[in-house]
């Protein structure tokens, strides 16, 4: 088997170039994600088969990652599959020949699948569970955290890639001073989804009795209407946003924290990717999420921060200023990152995918998609990267 190619940190200490930019703490789950692996032998082909069954679709890079084949399992909800195979690619593009060969499994639905009590607790001396990469995951799975899709658009929301949006969104909150927001805590999102965290939610909608603003959006309305009302960067006129999860995690939290309003989470039990960099009453203020307590915690937390207001406008901030470190850069080296760990916990060397699998490129993909899904993809394209990718922080084995 070939010795798999350094990590882009080695390959630079080795060249003597100069001094990185650190990679956000958060970068550090990625060794955690992917321990039931590094101590269990690896990742073997019996192990990738295992996990099919959980997937939605095979991916593998090959070629010096130059060749990218997906192998289609069952349709994705929306346009995720195409955005995540358009993510790989824009990868490829920004890293070109920089990508290692892998051979993984992927899920485009909300929830994670492996869970742990099915695979040995995390047991040391345990077999390691199937590895299988998704939008989240939990304390109690193993499911490997990769970018969601809408970092590249979403167009049946007409939300944008999230480099145009953020600036969007920060524009918006600029444009509304902090003394000038409103002193309630706002909501505006869909319950409907199966989730009894926002159904309860619903109950909290009394700006006199728990100064909480709480608004359905109903998509199929919105885009009936041009989208009128639901311009994120229209959503910034609240010292206090609310973060609920839905049927799992919800890609509406960097937008909730974009604003630099005081973001209040309501107890979450999923993890994206970027969400390790929440740090509780720093850049993001936690909720209750039992029923009976909920519209309470959100009115004492209001109260809290009506009674220090410099302080709540500077967990504003900072939760804003995560999500400006958050930017496209800091997304495609998170991903070579976690690919680069992964390549080196294969136990064979990949190749391309066989038939049915289809090999894709940039144009494939654009043809494929419809003209809305078009623009927004050509308009989230990548650029060769001018420099290296962050240094990974240092392994608490090392």
């Amino acid at each position: 088997m070939a010795k798999p190619p350094p990590t882009p940190a080695a390959a630079a200490n080795a060249s003597g170039g100069v001094p990185r930019r650190q990679c956000p703490a958060y970068f550090a789950a990625i060794r955690r994600d992917l321990a039931p692996w590094r101590r269990g032998g690896g990742v073997t082909r019996a192990l990738l088969n295992a996990a099919q069954r959980r997937a939605s679709m095979r991916v593998t890079i090959t070629g010096g990652g130059r060749r990218l084949h997906v192998e289609l399992y069952y349709a994705c909800v929306q346009s995720r599959a195409l955005f995540t195979v358009w993510s790989l690619l824009q990868l490829m593009r920004r890293y070109p020949g920089r990508v290692p060969d892998v051979d993984l499994m992927f899920d485009c639905m909300d929830r994670p699948a492996i869970n742990r009590t099915e695979h040995g607790n995390g047991d040391p001396s345990a077999p390691p569970p199937p590895p299988l990469f998704r939008y989240c995951t939990t304390r109690d799975h193993f499911d490997i955290p990769f970018p969601d899709w809408s970092f590249w658009g979403w167009p049946e929301t007409n939300i944008g890639p999230w480099r145009s949006e953020f600036r969007s969104i920060k524009h918006g909150g600029k444009a509304v001073k902090w003394k000038e927001r409103a002193a309630t805590a706002y909501w505006k999102g869909n319950p409907d989804v199966a989730s009894p965290l926002r159904v309860a939610l619903l109950s909290c909608n009394d700006t006199n009795l728990w100064h909480a603003e709480i608004m359905r959006q109903n998509w199929e309305e919105e885009a009936k209407s041009g989208y009128q009302h639901s311009k994120l960067s229209s959503q910034c006129t609240h010292r206090y946003k609310i973060y609920a999860e839905g049927f799992a995690w919800s890609v509406s939290l960097k937008y909730i924290l974009s604003c630099g309003s005081m973001a209040l989470i309501i107890d979450p039990q999923y993890e994206d990717f970027f969400s390790r960099g929440l740090q509780p009453e720093v850049n993001f203020w936690p909720v209750r999420a039992a029923a009976a307590g909920m519209c309470e915690s959100i009115r004492d937390a209001v109260e809290w921060g009506e009674a220090h207001p410099a302080e709540a406008e500077k967990v504003g901030r900072r939760g804003q200023r995560l999500m400006q470190e958050l930017d496209m850069p800091a997304v495609y080296d998170y991903m070579l990152h976690l690919l680069d760990e992964y390549a080196r916990l294969l136990r064979f060397r990949p190749v391309p995918a066989p038939a049915p699998a289809q090999e894709v490129c940039e144009a494939s993909v654009l043809c494929l998609a419809g003209e809305k899904q078009r623009r927004f993809l050509e308009a989230s394209a990548a650029q060769p990267a001018a420099s290296e990718p962050c240094v990974m922080p240092p392994d608490a084995g090392e």
